[in-house]
């Protein structure tokens, strides 16, 4: 498949009714719908679901969950939210695969409050001494939570309710204690031979010896892959603690020899996925294009030839990359959806999501202003304030309510880049006066649409700072910086000064620190560094002449003839 969802797409040994790319362009004359989510919505009432319907994503508790993670969670809500709209109860769930044994050390991980820290910086001996063992048997590291599973856990979940999206976190745990997944674990091994010939076609090393269950050892904690014997009366199964292979590394195995209830263990990951959806009865999972080529095939098969049940809705998602780079949580190269809500309000991280998803995009920080303004502009297609095409249009009218909390015309926005110039004063009245001036604010906003246009202020501000990219200047409003000019600088401030006042125009001004510089022969970098001295104490600023003219006009001349 290309990367912008065209074509015919890979052929996946699948029947074309689990054909994953459920969003490349069609040829059978089907009417294109404006919202990728409404494409899903109609194939899952296609095959009359009953309510509620559940839409689910997962994960493996592994480093940091980041905003690469965020992709199942958000994604499932636009299409749970177009059900809902369509009168459908929807339940979301994402599952935590933590009763996975830990195979590696994590370099970096992540407190609860979203502080990214290095393995050094806790008890890694927590971790260290405990590879092979369920991530829910391995304490917290943190010292904050049942487990390191449990941490995990609490992060995902921390994810959608700073998105403020409903999601049931399940732990795979849970459903194994909860002997949930028994009659499953019982099945699976009553028909040990057909899950070995399915498993077969996907896997290598899969013998007549193979059993479908993992159990954890009672002597040391640790996952093994051999089961020696199974008691289904009992409920039971024998095994013996051999080594496991993790990489490049092998975690030995301690060789006790027991048993284990079927609760005592878990299902290999392939029966694992097909057992949540037989046991939660999922009826749509987006996954990574990851999966769309192995993990995908081998689900189908075992949901329809091991466990007789139909898998869920596929859609296959594109990952996308952060300033160009792919995530890497061992690197530290991550962004938390926490600090990404510093920078940029819910509804332009929602609307980052709502585009196609079949298409690969870069999450940038560093052009975060480059994604508001593309919202900004939805926002005012949606509401008619200016023009678009056709399709634009019709996304944006579909789009939009899915985005915001409440669709209120009177609302505001400040340009990103304007609030951030804002940002450059901690004077909240000087921020609004500033933008009452430059007409992004007028007389009849009302109170609340004010102080929520310049909340985004605060945004830009931090994110100016993170990127110390143009914007990252503080003005020094309430003291003059010392200085120090010659006679031929001062008298040149001057008469810049008593041009400020006579003009208003942003580029009039810029033009005329120029003229004024050479009228007084002063070497045009060092004046425009005696600008920045005066206004920021430093060598260098945003462009001047726009910045002076957007400053109320009495501090900008009191300033520039060194007043106050």
């Amino acid at each position: 498949m290309s990367a912008d969802g065209e074509g015919d797409g890979p052929d996946h040994g699948v029947p074309p009714e689990y054909d994953p790319y459920l969003l490349r362009e069609r040829e059978d004359g089907e009417e294109r719908h404006a919202f990728w989510a409404d494409r899903v919505a109609d194939e899952i009432e296609s095959r009359s679901p009953d309510d509620p319907i559940v839409i689910k994503g997962g994960i493996s508790p592994s480093g940091i969950p980041h905003l690469g993670n965020a992709n199942e969670i958000v994604l499932g809500y636009f299409v749970a939210e177009v059900l809902r709209e369509r009168g459908h109860e929807v339940r979301q769930v994402f599952t935590t695969d933590d009763r996975d044994p830990l195979r590696k050390l994590p370099r970096k991980l992540a407190d609860l409050d979203g502080e990214i820290v290095d393995l050094g910086d806790v008890n890694a001996g927590a971790l260290g001494k405990n590879l092979g063992r369920p991530y829910t048997d391995i304490p917290d590291p943190f010292g904050c939570c049942d487990s390191y599973g449990a941490h995990f856990s609490t992060l995902i979940g921390g994810i959608a309710e700073d998105l403020d999206i409903p999601i049931d976190v399940v732990s795979n745990t849970d459903l194994y204690e909860r002997g949930e997944l028994d009659d499953t674990v019982a099945d699976l091994l009553g028909d040990a031979e057909r899950a070995r010939e399915v498993l077969s076609e996907y896997q290598d090393k899969v013998d007549e010896d193979y059993y479908p269950f993992n159990p954890i050892c009672a002597e040391c904690g640790k996952i093994t892959e051999t089961v020696t014997g199974v008691d289904a009366d009992a409920g039971t199964v024998s095994y013996r603690c051999t080594d496991m292979e993790a990489g490049d590394r092998t975690i030995e195995g301690c060789g006790h020899e027991g048993e284990a209830g079927f609760g005592e263990g878990k299902l290999p990951w392939r029966f694992e996925w097909v057992a949540q959806w037989d046991q939660l009865g999922v009826d749509f999972e987006p996954f990574g294009k990851d999966h769309a080529e192995g993990s995908w095939p081998s689900g189908v098969d075992i949901a329809l030839n091991v466990f007789d049940t139909e898998p869920p809705v596929p859609m296959v998602y594109e990952w996308f990359t952060l300033d160009g780079q792919p995530f890497s949580s061992s690197e530290g190269h991550v962004v938390l959806v926490s600090d990404v809500l510093e920078l940029i309000e819910p509804e332009v991280l929602r609307y980052f999501f709502a585009t196609d998803p079949s298409k690969a995009q870069d999450f940038s920080i560093e052009r975060l202003d480059q994604l508001v303004n593309e919202f900004d502009r939805l926002e005012r297609i949606y509401f008619g304030e200016i023009d678009a095409d056709d399709a634009e249009a019709a996304f944006a009218e579909r789009v939009y309510p899915f985005l915001v909390e409440e669709v209120d015309e009177e609302r505001v926005r400040i340009p990103y880049s304007f609030a951030a110039v804002l940002g450059m004063t901690d004077d909240p009245d000087l921020r609004e006066e500033i933008a009452r001036r430059e007409g992004h604010i007028d007389e009849d906003t009302p109170e609340w649409a004010v102080d929520a246009a310049l909340e985004r202020v605060e945004r830009a501000r931090e994110w100016a700072r993170r990127t110390d990219n143009a914007y990252n200047y503080d003005l020094k409003r309430d003291e003059i910086p010392t200085v120090d000019f010659d006679e031929n600088v001062e008298a040149a401030l001057d008469e810049l000064a008593d041009f400020v006042e006579r003009h208003d125009d942003p580029e009039e001004i810029q033009g005329e620190i120029f003229e004024t510089a050479r009228r007084h022969d002063v070497d045009v970098g060092d004046f425009f560094a005696a600008g920045y001295r005066l206004f920021f104490d430093q060598e260098d600023g945003p462009k001047l002449g726009p910045f002076l003219a957007k400053l109320d006009e009495a501090f900008v001349l009191a300033r520039l003839r060194r007043e106050r």
